[in-house]
């Protein structure tokens, strides 16, 4: 039975997270040939005040003027 994390920063949509799950289950799928109904994948989110990225604070960096996560 494959199990996949996926950690995510919080901040998407529920239609973006759906068609992540799905590409996840479906790429798990055919590459190793498991059956849909054994696939688990689920998604944590993070918020941006609880990751780091290269020394600084997610939350911090998004409040820079033009910079991106």
């Amino acid at each position: 039975m494959p199990m996949i994390q996926i950690n995510l920063l919080a901040g998407h949509t529920d239609a973006e997270k759906r068609a992540l799950l799905s590409a996840v289950t479906h790429a798990v799928m055919t590459s190793i040939g498991a059956k849909q109904s054994s696939v688990r994948v689920w998604i944590s989110e993070l918020e941006p005040t609880e990751i780091m990225i290269a020394g600084e604070v997610v939350a911090d960096k998004r409040s820079q003027p033009g910079t991106a996560t």
